[in-house]
């Protein structure tokens, strides 16, 4: 912690080296955790629309049933899967409290 600001690692969007997890540090309001907000805003509308799609094909019984049965289960299992990141994603970020000084109830407002 530096003065009245709370220092946090942040696992970032992206990987590192070798595909290696990459963190920073700070209090959020950096450009290294502005890029990272901006980078999850993006993935998580295109999580939203890839959803939409495999949702689309799923439905689409007759064009599925042409292809390979196999094509239709892995399209489902991996909707599955996208839809829990992407509810995991929004569910952390609802909980996620704002930068200090953002709340009525915060410090800086007098509360």
């Amino acid at each position: 912690m530096t003065g009245d600001r709370t220092e946090a690692v942040r696992l970032l969007p992206w990987p590192g080296p070798e595909g290696r997890p990459r963190y920073v540090v700070g209090d959020g309001t950096g450009s290294v955790s502005r890029m990272a907000d901006s980078i999850e805003c993006v993935r998580l509308g295109m999580s939203a629309r890839i959803l939409d799609h495999a949702a689309d094909m799923l439905a689409d019984r007759r064009a599925i049933a042409a292809q390979l049965p196999q094509l239709r289960f892995l399209a489902a299992r991996t909707a599955e899967a996208l839809r829990d990141v992407h509810r995991i994603a929004e569910s952390r970020g609802a909980r996620l409290p704002g930068p200090a000084g953002d709340g009525p109830d915060s410090p800086a407002s007098g509360a």
